[in-house]
């Protein structure tokens, strides 16, 4: 999924530097100007020879950076571990989960519940058996399957940073049983001792705060052509904010909520506190 958002960034850089409309563009490879602009957002694979024949139009001659961006375009169809889980996600949700894996910088703020990236077993299989309540026992079995794939980023060789704030009230709203929210808790405790996770609670008697519109995610990645991408998730859908204006008010919101939350250490405390409550 990033490698389609970066290679379509850079076609869309190659076009507007020699001054080509869309509607041209997409004449070149007998599709519409609509196609274009979908490629160029990163929503549809590419053909080998679509590509080689927007290169040609764009001037791009030298055989090295022809080569380089096809073999960009071949990793970029390459098919993700998530699709074997498409009978259970939403096609709005494998974009996300397809960002997600690809990320070097993951920044949240939650208020509902804690984030799937950090639930327990018990605490993911509440949550969807809550959100599902007509769904069936594979289906939650599977969904709670693939949170816990989504998670290996966070322990892996080369893990994702992961910098997080919760509002006590996802840590105050119980989902599962007593014991299903100690364990979520201790959890937590743990994994906010990692070197890679930057954990911070929100308290209540902390009052009004930065992020009054609700829960965000702004999704960092390594490559420096691919700039940062904001998700909100809806009931039904989602939205994905990649305008630099607005990812930028975003990560002021974020700034802000770091500054004000007790830091990593305190809140740790914070969750113990909640714990002995339990």
């Amino acid at each position: 999924m990033v490698r389609r958002i970066l290679l379509g960034a850079q076609l869309r850089r190659l076009r507007e530097s020699r001054g080509i409309t869309r509607e041209a563009a997409g004449y070149s490879i007998r599709a519409s100007e609509s196609k274009i602009s979908r490629m160029e957002l990163g929503r549809v694979s590419f053909k080998a020879r679509d590509v080689e024949d927007l290169l040609s139009l764009y001037g791009v001659g030298d055989e090295q950076e022809r080569d380089a961006l096809l073999s960009l375009a071949r990793e970029a169809n390459a098919t993700g571990w998530w699709h074997s889980y498409t009978d259970v996600l939403p096609g709005w949700f494998q974009t996300y989960v397809g960002l997600e894996g690809s990320t070097s910088l993951i920044r949240n703020y939650e208020v509902q519940f804690v984030h799937g990236l950090l639930q327990t077993e018990g605490y993911a299989h509440a949550v969807v058996k809550s959100g599902m309540p007509g769904a069936g026992t594979a289906e939650i079995e599977r969904r709670v399957a693939l949170r816990l794939e989504r998670q290996k980023l966070l322990v892996a060789e080369r893990p994702t940073e992961f910098q997080c704030v919760l509002d006590e009230a996802a840590l105050r709203r119980p989902y599962g049983e007593r014991a299903v929210m100690r364990d979520q808790l201790k959890h937590l405790i743990e994994l906010s001792e990692r070197p890679n996770v930057h954990l911070q609670v929100m308290p209540f008697s902390y009052g009004g705060h930065a992020a009054e519109s609700g829960a965000f995610t702004m999704l960092g990645f390594p490559e420096s052509g691919l700039p940062d991408v904001v998700y909100l998730e809806q009931l039904t859908s989602a939205l994905y904010v990649d305008k630099p204006e607005e990812v930028a008010q975003y990560a002021r919101a974020m700034d802000r909520l770091q500054e004000e939350a007790p830091n990593p250490a305190e809140s740790r405390d914070v969750l113990r506190g909640l714990l002995q409550l339990m």
